[in-house]
């Protein structure tokens, strides 16, 4: 199913859970995937906050905790699903990860399968991913992300669009007048 995706936007709710910080930090906004290193993340809580993955850089502009400053990184040209959230996880499962079927699960969209990925290489930020697939469309609703750093980042999906296309500005980023562009 997901090789059939060539555009995909939905509203999304993240938590991130540090248990360093204390209490979870919950976001949300709309999210934009063009396949095949296109991606943003619109935030509209808080507002203005954007990840932006243009096809050549990903933009992390955060003005909500870090005013005046955006991160810029190049994307990797091989080797790499890049920034595109779902695909990390859909796109050559059996070559990239260890996975264990779960159970199945109840979301607001309907009926699920739950599945725990272990990535087979020790490359990845995260350790662990858990994604919750929809058994109506076979679209991924939900993933629970083990970082490196112990955090754990849980993105729920709603009102998914797939192949309807995505506006190009959602797609670029230009750096607003006065904010500094931090290399990386």
């Amino acid at each position: 199913m997901y090789q059939t995706i060539a555009s995909l936007s939905a509203d999304f709710v993240q938590v991130v859970a540090n248990p360093m910080l204390g209490a979870p930090d919950t976001t949300r906004g709309r999210l934009y995937q063009m396949r095949p290193s296109r991606f943003a993340m619109r935030f509209t809580d808080p507002k203005g906050d954007r990840i932006v993955a243009d096809g050549r850089f990903l933009w992390l502009y955060t003005p909500s905790t870090t005013p005046g400053q955006v991160l810029r990184s190049r994307i990797p040209e091989y080797g790499s699903t890049g920034p595109n959230l779902i695909g990390q996880f859909v796109e050559h499962p059996r070559e990239r990860y260890t996975a264990r079927y779960v159970r199945v699960d109840s979301l607001a969209e309907g009926v699920a399968d739950v599945v725990v990925l272990v990535p087979k290489t020790g490359d990845q930020p995260y350790s662990e991913a858990t994604i919750w697939v929809s058994r109506d469309d076979a679209l991924v609703r939900r993933l629970d992300i083990v970082e490196a750093s112990g955090q754990r980042r849980t993105v729920m999906l709603r009102e998914i669009r797939v192949n309807g296309g995505v506006p190009g500005r959602e797609l670029t980023f230009s750096p607003p007048a006065g904010v500094r562009v931090v290399d990386q």
